[in-house]
């Protein structure tokens, strides 16, 4: 999917203005649907660097992560959340379940029912086959859950494996580079006194 990089400044502008109309403005338009979509590809592209590259324990995603996070493991105690279950999002059932949980934060997080995209699996990225549209409170309760009970830590961590051992690749490289131009002055000096 492209990402909003690939869009001219003009472009930009029209989509954060489009994205700022009321919701009940706007129609099937493809167009639109495109720009939502790329909206929450760039806030997921975001999240999963941050957690790559901070470790997620320590993370504060709003200023009501604590409520969130009482209310969340309060009403979905059992909730298995390193591997989700669609069915727990979307069926019948579960939007029974979530639609109170959801409502009593509409006027404490701002665009509370947004679309955002969750990971299913929370060990692997962003991937179509690991990436389910969920509301942004509900993005929001499981990653803060997630972040707490430590089930992102296997992310941050095969991140800073994976930068470690490119430091030191580029170490070795480096070494190797300058070894070369410090043998050649000792070789030239060889030469210089025969």
């Amino acid at each position: 999917m492209a990402g909003l990089g690939s869009l001219n400044a003009g472009e930009l502008m029209s989509v954060a203005h489009s994205l700022s109309q009321p919701a009940d403005s706007y129609v099937n338009d493809p167009n639109l649907e495109m720009m939502w979509a790329m909206k929450a590809y760039q806030h997921a592209e975001i999240y999963f660097n941050l957690i790559c590259s901070v470790d997620p324990k320590f993370l504060k995603l709003t200023r009501e992560d604590d409520q969130i996070y009482t209310e969340f493991r309060k009403q979905f105690r059992d909730l298995k959340i390193d591997i989700l279950d669609p069915e727990k999002l979307k069926s019948e059932a579960a939007k029974l379940q979530w639609r109170p949980f959801c409502l009593q934060f509409e006027t404490l997080i701002e665009d509370f029912n947004y679309g955002t995209l969750l990971r299913l699996d929370c060990s692997r990225d962003y991937v179509e086959e690991n990436t389910i549209f969920a509301t942004r409170i509900q993005f929001f309760a499981i990653e803060i859950a997630r972040n707490r009970e430590g089930y992102n830590t296997v992310v941050y961590e095969r991140s800073t494996k994976a930068k470690a051992a490119n430091v030191d690749d580029k170490i070795i490289e480096v070494s190797t580079n300058l070894e070369e131009p410090l043998d050649q002055p000792a070789a030239l000096a060889n030469t210089a006194h025969s």
